[in-house]
């Protein structure tokens, strides 16, 4: 687990979940519609949320055990901010 687990692959899921929600965002801010986009939109959504929920906790626990690297925890931190919005839109 520690193996798929490395600097690169952390930074790279976390600003792919951080880059999707932004990317929903820009979508209901401009009004686009378009079917295929709304499929994949429903498709994705909720995957992206457990992922984001998971990949939190997964880089937190990185930063408790090994070096701090500045881009992890940017992205760690930027993934907390996405998930605080995400999930208090919500409410």
């Amino acid at each position: 687990m520690n193996k798929l687990i490395t600097n690169r692959n952390l930074i790279i899921v976390n600003f792919a979940i951080v880059s999707y929600f932004i990317l929903i965002g820009l979508i209901n801010f401009y009004k686009i519609d378009f079917v295929l986009i709304g499929v994949f939109r429903e498709m994705l959504t909720i995957p992206f949320l457990i992922a984001q929920i998971v990949f939190l906790v997964i880089g937190i626990n990185y930063l408790i055990k090994n070096q701090k690297n500045s881009l992890i925890i940017i992205s760690v931190l930027l993934l907390a901010i996405c998930s605080i919005i995400t999930i208090g839109s919500f409410f």
